[in-house]
């Protein structure tokens, strides 16, 4: 079996093995694979594991030896996956790997919006701490979560384990699919996090006019996907006051262009995408998508997206 994982730094960038796959055949592993030098890399694989490596139609219709699709993460909208079942070909993702990381990360970002740990710390570095006439100081309103109502846009594996988290906080759950008592839930919630797919549907979802309907003291929480939010829309939101803040590990272009209203927004948290990202949660993404493939080649493929009969 010829297997090319197209790019595979991000889920492993070293503190982790690829022995698994190396067992499984002829393993190729590369970094990185910039659009151009996807057919050329992929010529002769007939197992291709892409993270972020889009796979497209004519991409596709270029590999006539594949006969398996990975994805490494559990998002595929990277792959064409009506051209893979046309072909055959199924797709496998990872969905499960990294709902505690995910869950975690969401918390990380709403106790810095309302603690600003970061912030206080870096403050008492500076030496202002040793320079205070008082014992203590703080430059932001501190909240405290106990009583607050936690809105959840998508309701599913992630969106129940965030649930758990904020009822050991004593917060008040409230939870909507897209679509179902969504102007209910912005009106009623002191934060609001999204754990829903990015569909044609929910394409910025949080714009403008849902922004209208949410708190102007409540935060938005976005782990999710990037596009769920209209990001002018967004960035005008903090800056006139009209939402408290926002905790975003997700944008709608990745790496962002230095011109994203968001980079410059006020009280607007963003990491680098890295909710997903601990050791742990690596190695079980790993090990899913050797076994995926350990399925499939042994007739019983799981996992799989696209429906190939």
């Amino acid at each position: 079996m010829n297997i090319v994982v197209l790019d595979g730094y991000t889920a492993n960038p070293g503190d982790l093995s690829w022995d698994e796959f190396n067992q499984l055949g002829v393993c190729t592993v590369y970094d990185r694979t910039p659009e151009p030098q996807v057919v050329e890399r992929a010529r002769d694989a007939e197992v291709a594991l892409t993270n972020k490596s889009i796979l497209s139609r004519a991409t596709i219709a270029a590999l006539p030896k594949l006969r398996y699709i990975g994805v490494l993460a559990t998002g595929y909208n990277v792959v064409d996956t009506d051209a893979a079942r046309e072909r055959g070909i199924p797709v496998c993702n990872v969905p499960e790997y990294g709902t505690p990381n995910v869950a975690q990360a969401v918390f990380a970002l709403l106790l810095e919006l309302t603690n600003r740990t970061g912030h206080h710390a870096q403050t008492v570095r500076d030496g202002r701490w040793t320079a205070a006439t008082d014992f203590c100081y703080w430059d932001f309103p501190l909240i405290e979560l106990d009583g607050l109502t936690l809105g959840i846009i998508g309701y599913g594996r992630i969106g129940k384990k965030v649930a758990e988290i904020a009822r050991a906080f004593r917060m008040h759950v409230l939870t909507c699919d897209v679509g179902n008592d969504l102007c209910q839930l912005l009106r009623e919630s002191d934060v609001v996090t999204l754990h829903c797919p990015l569909t044609p549907e929910t394409r910025e979802l949080i714009n403008a006019d849902h922004l209208a309907w949410m708190k102007p003291t409540a935060f938005l929480i976005n782990t999710a996907r990037g596009g769920l939010v209209n990001e002018a829309d967004l960035a005008d939101a903090l800056n006139q006051s009209r939402l408290a803040g926002a905790g975003l590990d997700v944008l709608s272009v990745e790496p962002p262009a230095a011109d994203n209203p968001l980079l410059r927004a006020k009280n607007c948290l963003i990491t680098p995408h890295i909710a997903w990202a601990t050791r742990n949660a690596r190695a079980r993404l790993l090990k899913i998508a050797a076994d995926n493939i350990c399925a499939w080649r042994d007739g019983h493929p799981q996992n799989v997206v696209n429906s190939v009969s």
